[in-house]
């Protein structure tokens, strides 16, 4: 057969197309590019990537389908309509993260600082639309300077926009906010609406008001990153969940949470094959926990030992300290993980702790996450700031959101659960599916020694020997109320198990539970405590 040769290209004719295209291509060329190379060297220079390069960290090769790339403002004024670059600053569209649709928005530094005008707003509105109709998340990725101040009232009343559209969201797709530089003002109120925020160290920052009007008002002097960096938001404030060196490992995590969560509210999270034996025994708790209730150990390994592989992704790492929250598997399926941590105060709730916990919760039942709770937990902590603080209404958070939630719910008391703080901590009589604990479990009002103090007060001052009086007292409370087996005789907790079966037990009751319906009366929305 004769071989034939693709015709050469020709110029365009009158009425042809190929000069259009040409044009388009040309256009595309100028949009992509950006303010040009210089600009970029002045964002790696910062430490800091360009839009394009973070979207191609977070989405899979090739597969990002961009939306208004040739959108342009149409604003006057202030030298405005002399500088109309192509997509205004944001770089809006769709792709894929390991398969499964995600919607993202990624601020441009490089074009007027990143700051949000009329066309930037109206580009993140679309997205954030398509989103929800799609049901997928959405991903920012927020490297901006705030309101375009040029174009005033209307850069303004593009982030109401915004901020109705995540409120919106909330609960119906995963939003997830990443810091890859300066969010100051009223901006920094869209990523505390989203489900996680993510930082990066000394590139992100977020700040109602920076260092300047500070110092202005109060007269206190402060850097930007000692007022709202990375660490401030991951151990101190709480507004950040996440917190990383560097953007590439920042969105890598980004992208093992979204595997982590469903694409929308109306569907499971994803499961995966999983080659950790659901029966596997855990020998190891035996020796990681200690009997003695007043010995700490770190439940982190617990957490390590009971879960796939021993990985989990912890949310608020370091902030609240005393109590955990994690997303992991069991058995290839997704739960969330709520637990005390006696290695910090102890293990108690307090008023950070009791919030932390209690959004997580809110998190799980709203993408339909079963819910794991590991009890360790001595009490509320008490003192006069925690009172003045507010921990009554705080802690009620907690409960609230545990009683509101219709996802499984399974408890296990490792050992101590006394007093409020049981109860609180998705307790049988709160609506916890099942319930089960250790042989060395725990579960009273308070510890024996106070109980003692208070049952027996009269015994104890009226005895020859106060002190012998008191050890035995303590001894018989212990005996009466709270041995191991108190609650199970009762009905409180379904069954007492051997620590080394947990595994094996959570994925069977889990799994069992997996078609599990639950109403909610019919209401328009609670008013739970703030």
């Amino acid at each position: 057969m004769a071989m034939t040769t693709a015709p050469a290209p020709t110029a365009a004719r009158p009425g042809d197309l190929r000069g259009h295209v040409a044009e388009l291509h040309g256009i595309r060329a100028q949009a992509v590019a950006g303010p040009g190379e210089k600009a970029t060297a002045a964002q790696h220079a910062r430490g800091k990537l360009a839009p394009r390069e973070r979207i191609g960290l977070l989405l899979d090769a090739g597969s990002f389908n961009e939306v208004g790339q040739l959108r342009r403002h149409r604003a006057t004024g202030f030298g405005l309509e002399a500088k109309k670059p192509y997509t205004d600053g944001v770089v809006t569209g769709w792709g894929t993260v390991e398969g499964r649709t995600v919607f993202v928005y990624a601020h441009d530094f490089r074009i007027f600082g990143g700051a949000l005008g009329e066309a930037h707003a109206t580009k993140i509105h679309k997205i954030m639309d398509m989103a929800v109709a799609a049901g997928a998340p959405l991903v920012s990725l927020n490297d901006g300077a705030g309101a375009r101040i040029q174009e005033g009232v209307s850069a303004l009343a593009g982030y109401g926009g915004i901020f109705q559209r995540n409120t919106r969201a909330s609960g119906v797709i995963p939003q997830i906010s990443v810091m890859l530089g300066p969010c100051a003002g009223g901006a920094a109120y869209s990523p505390a609406l989203t489900d996680f925020v993510f930082m990066v160290r000394e590139t992100s920052q977020m700040f109602i008001t920076g260092p300047d009007v500070v110092k202005a008002v109060t007269g206190e002097e402060i850097t930007q990153n000692g007022l709202g960096g990375a660490d401030v938001h991951a151990e101190t404030s709480g507004v950040a969940h996440f917190a990383y060196d560097d953007e590439e490992t920042c969105i890598h995590e980004v992208r093992y949470l979204l595997s982590m969560l469903p694409q929308n509210n109306r569907e499971s999270p994803p499961a995966v094959h999983c080659t950790d034996a659901a029966g596997r025994r855990c020998d190891a708790l035996l020796d990681l926990v200690p009997a003695d209730g007043n010995r700490p150990y770190d439940m982190a390994r617990v957490i390590e030992e009971l879960v796939d592989d021993g990985d989990y992704l912890e949310v608020h790492e370091r902030w609240a300290r005393n109590i955990i929250c994690a997303l992991a598997r069991l058995d290839g399926q997704v739960v969330g993980i709520v637990a005390n941590q006696p290695q910090s105060l102890a293990g108690v709730l307090d008023i950070e702790a009791s919030e932390k916990a209690a959004r997580f919760v809110q998190l799980c039942d709203a993408f339909n996450i079963p819910i794991v709770t590991l009890l360790d937990v001595p009490g509320f902590l008490p003192g006069v700031d925690q009172e003045h603080g507010g921990i009554i209404r705080h802690g009620a958070k907690l409960l609230y959101a545990y009683c509101n939630a219709t996802v499984p719910r399974v408890s296990l008391i490792l050992r101590k659960a006394y007093g409020g703080a049981y109860i609180v901590m998705d307790s049988q009589s709160i609506g916890a599916d099942l319930t089960y604990a250790w042989p060395a479990n725990e579960i009273a009002v308070m510890g024996a020694e106070g109980a003692a103090n208070v049952i027996f007060r009269r015994q104890i001052a009226e005895a020859e020997d106060p002190e012998a009086m008191r050890v035995r007292m303590v001894k018989e409370y212990k005996a009466e109320l709270m041995h191991p087996y108190y609650a199970a005789e009762r009905g409180l907790v379904d069954d007492v198990i051997d620590p080394a079966e947990t595994r094996g037990v959570l994925i069977r009751s889990l799994a069992m539970l997996r078609t599990k319906h639950a109403d909610l009366p019919s209401r328009k929305h609670g008013n739970p405590p703030q």
